[in-house]
Parts: structure tokens; sequence; C-alpha cells
């Protein structure tokens, strides 16, 4: 039986073999277009505001292989750092010429705004949404050897501990869920900043965090057979039906709920004609079989919205993350 990663890499090799090779593609470009009007004209830049490996990152590198097929190279440029301020940044001056993008997240995009009080970029002055790829849940993680085998019995073991468990961190989709716990159930519980989830899965492993929530595709890898490690349940307000055995921690704590996204931004003078060709692409790509099969098996939920859309999707989504915020006390660094 194929392990997820396996089943993954399978659906990517599916996607490259459905194309005919890139010397093929510029000659019959699959939007109809004529040669001067293809796009892309040229090679495509994508930046991951965070380490190769993540959620992002598999979902750029899966983009970009699709993209591929029209013939033109897909460069993902991973620039970790400072919760996915510092890529970010660096993406607002690239040339706005319709080839060069960020791989946009609820974090980067709706969540950083509340969380840093001095953010060098503004997501909506410098730059234009593109599009979504799908969203995400997260998933609460422990030790396969902890004693809590439920949200309950995690909850218990909080206010049973002196001082409290530690959870681990990396995003805002991996501190809020557990702030929002922590307040809903009146625990203590204290956060541990990590840069990567590489180093919260080996500190979970060595009993230095009692949990953390990782977000679903950093957490599919994660959880594979023999890693150690255990889901008790997902912040999505029901259960997936691709893993079902994970519940929701709503069926503990009714009302609770906090998903993320992933999506592509471009910088803001980058000409509209050009995002909607994107944007045109990215639906193309959310529709083909093989991309939502890689998408889903590694946590992701497709799901494809238009220019206008994709603008008020965020607009929604920017408010839904302040009042969350709010709602953690968490105080902005």
């Amino acid at each position: 039986m194929l392990t997820i990663r396996r089943r993954a890499a399978a659906g990517l090799a599916l996607a490259l073999a459905a194309g005919t090779g890139r010397a093929q593609a510029q000659t019959t470009p699959q939007t109809g277009q004529t040669p001067q009007e293809a796009w892309p004209a040229r090679p495509v830049r994508i930046i991951v505001p965070s380490a190769p490996g993540g959620g992002a990152d598999f979902t750029a590198r899966v983009f970009g292989r699709f993209l591929e097929r029209r013939g033109q190279p897909v460069v993902v440029e991973n620039r970790p750092g400072a919760g996915a301020v510092i890529g970010t940044d660096a993406a607002k001056s690239m040339p706005a010429d319709g080839h060069n993008f960020v791989l946009a997240t609820n974090s980067t995009h709706a969540a950083n705004p509340f969380l840093f009080k001095k953010l060098p970029y503004d997501p909506v002055r410098d730059f234009a949404m593109v599009g979504l790829f799908g969203s995400f849940a997260s998933i609460l993680v422990t030790d396969a050897r902890a004693p809590y085998r439920t949200v309950a019995e995690l909850v218990a073991a909080a206010k049973a501990k002196q001082g409290g468990l530690f959870f681990g961190y990396y995003s805002s989709s991996s501190r809020v869920p557990a702030e929002l716990l922590r307040e809903a159930t009146g625990t203590e519980l204290t956060g541990v900043s990590y840069r990567n989830v590489t180093q919260i899965l080996t500190d979970l492993r060595g009993g230095e965090v009692a949990f953390a929530f990782l977000d679903a595709l950093s957490a599919a890898p994660a959880l594979q057979e023999g890693s150690g490690l255990r889901a008790l349940a997902t912040s999505a307000p029901q259960r997936n039906p691709r893993r079902a055995e994970i519940p929701a921690v709503a069926e503990t704590l009714p009302g609770f709920a906090m998903e993320g996204w992933m999506g592509l931004a471009a910088p803001a003078a980058t000409p509209p004609a050009l995002l909607a060709r994107a944007n045109a692409a990215m639906a193309e790509a959310v529709a083909a079989p093989e991309v939502r099969n890689a998408f889903e098996e590694q946590g992701l939920t497709p799901r494809s919205l238009g220019l206008d859309a994709a603008r008020d999707f965020l607009a929604a989504d920017t408010a839904r993350w302040r009042e969350w915020v709010r709602i953690a006390r968490i105080e902005p660094e």
C-alpha cells in the first residue's frame, strides 16, 4: 500500500505524464491562445515565504509542475523567516510583469497584520490577489506515547498539571487554534515558538512540548505509520472524509472551527489582463484530477475563485483573523 507521500508523488507523475513535453506545449498552448498571446511568455517565479517541505512549498511545486506544461519553467524560491514576513516582503518588490508571484496564505495576507506591530508590507496595498488553491485545517498532534488520546483527556491533563502544558507553534495556523483551545477551556497552555515544522516534530517526540497544531499539509507526511505521533483532532468544523478517523475539536467543544488557505498573489501593479490569465491557470490546475488528488492526499481541500471573488474572500478572512487573534488574546510582536 502506497504511503501518503508516495501517492502524492504518483499524482504528480501523472500530471507530468499528461503533458507531452515543453516543446509541444509551446506550439499548442492549452489555453487555445496564439503563441504571441500565450501566457506564460517567460519563466515564472513563485516565492514561498517558508521552508522547503512544508505545506506552502508543496502547493507551489504542485502548481509549478502543472504550469510547466505551458512551455515555460517555473522557479520556486523558498525565502523563510519571521513568520513568513521576510519572503512576503521581498515579493512585493518583484517585477509586476505577470510572471512573479508569492505563495499567499492566511498567515501572510490575513493574520500577520494583527500579529505584528510593524508589518513591512500591506497585503492589500502591495499585492493583488490572484486566486485560491484550497483551504486546510490544522491537526492537533501529540507524541504517540502521551497519556491522552482525546481532546477531553488533553484538557484534563492541562488542568491537572501545575503550570499547564506547553505547545509548539510556527505560524498563525499553528498558534491561533491552540490559543483558542486555551481560551475555550480555561486551561493553562503556554506556546513555544519554532522556526519550522521539523523542529516541532523533534520536540514533540522528545517530550519538550505536549502538543502542536500542524497545518494538514505538514501533518499528512508527519503522521505516517511508525512516525511516533498521534493525531487527536482537526480544527475544521467537521471530520474530513479522507481522514474520518480524526475527530473534530468541535465534537468536544461545539462551535470550535478554524481553517487556513493557500493561494497566489502578485505585485500590486501587475496588469489585470495578466492577473486574469494566471487566475485561469490556477482554476485549470485545481480542476485537473491529478492535481486535486495530490492536494487532497496532503490535506488541502481544493477551491477555486475568480479575481473578484478572491479579493472579497481575502477581505472576509482578514476580518475573521482579526477576531480570532482578539479572542486568543495574542499581543502583536
